[in-house]
């Protein structure tokens, strides 16, 4: 099995998750978008995938949220 990545993305006005290229659900929290890649990857876990979450510390923004995700 492969790396199934989750990279939570944003500012204080849009969140997203991005997995594979693509974020295409959003989120009004950084934590809500942290929960939503947290359950994304048990399921990968249990389908025998690497993981890795990443999210960006208190007060940060990354990425981008604008135009491409």
């Amino acid at each position: 099995m492969g790396l199934a990545a989750y990279e939570i993305i944003g500012n204080d006005a849009e969140w997203r998750v991005r997995h594979d290229g693509k974020a295409e659900n959003t989120y009004e929290t950084k934590e809500a978008a942290f929960e939503a890649a947290v359950a994304a990857a048990s399921l990968a876990f249990r389908q025998g995938h690497e993981i890795r979450v990443t999210a960006p510390a208190r007060g940060l923004a990354s990425g981008s949220t604008t135009g491409n995700p």
